[in-house]
């Protein structure tokens, strides 16, 4: 895998983006994933991320796709799923948007559950499906309220009835 050093390189990189033109960016990320073995699934992800996050999903699709395909896992592989499916919305491929959103919901839970419930909105509202993109906001709001849960669940349960029908 990879040493803690490097991983807090990368992240302090992530948390000073906004202080880069885009181009030093790419190529400072460049430069930290250049010292991991060329096969890396890390680095294809770190790479598609950085292409992602200046606006190139074009370019990130295919990095998020190796990255995957090469064993990505922990954290990192839910975030690629996220990135590669918001990456997919915005490239007018709202429908494996939500292919694999979905199964990424149904796969298992940690703390990116809410941003795996967020894209799957978007992308669903792409796919013309606005009312199943509401009951899955609702939903994952509904876990952060303190009061009207039930209420805000079966409301909920009427969207994706009517929606279905």
């Amino acid at each position: 895998m990879t040493d803690t050093t490097w991983e807090q390189r990368v992240a302090d990189l992530w948390a000073a983006a906004d202080r880069y033109p885009e181009a030093e960016l790419r190529e400072l990320m460049e430069g930290l994933v250049a010292e991991l073995p060329e096969d890396s699934p890390v680095a294809a992800y770190e790479r598609g991320s950085v292409w992602d996050s200046t606006g190139h999903s074009d370019y990130a699709v295919p990095l998020y796709r190796d990255a995957l395909a090469s064993g990505l896992s922990g954290r990192r592989r839910r975030e690629a799923v996220i990135q590669l499916a918001s990456s997919l919305r915005n490239l007018g491929q709202a429908d494996e948007s939500v292919a694999l959103l979905t199964a990424e919901a149904a796969a298992g839970s940690d703390g990116l559950d809410d941003a795996v419930d967020a894209f799957l909105a978007l992308a669903l509202v792409d796919a013309g499906r606005e009312r199943e993109a509401v009951a899955v906001a609702l939903t994952a709001l509904s876990r952060h309220l303190t009061r009207f849960q039930r209420s805000l669940v079966a409301y909920t349960r009427e969207l994706i009835e009517e929606a279905a029908d």
